[in-house]
């Protein structure tokens, strides 16, 4: 299962407010202003800034 279309909607990312993009395979969630990419775990996304990965 993936995330809802309106989940994806509502959320964005929790350092700079900016519109996250939604990766399909393996499911994450991408900030391309902070490039900080959040993990999505049995369907909840992982929004904590302390456990996000740089890329």
């Amino acid at each position: 299962m993936s995330l809802s279309k309106d989940l994806l909607e509502l959320i964005v990312c929790p350092q700079c407010k900016g519109t996250l993009i939604y990766l399909p395979d393996p499911e994450k969630l991408k900030c391309e202003k902070c490039r900080l990419i959040y993990r999505v775990e049995d369907d909840l996304p992982i929004l904590l800034i302390e456990e996000a990965e740089k890329y």
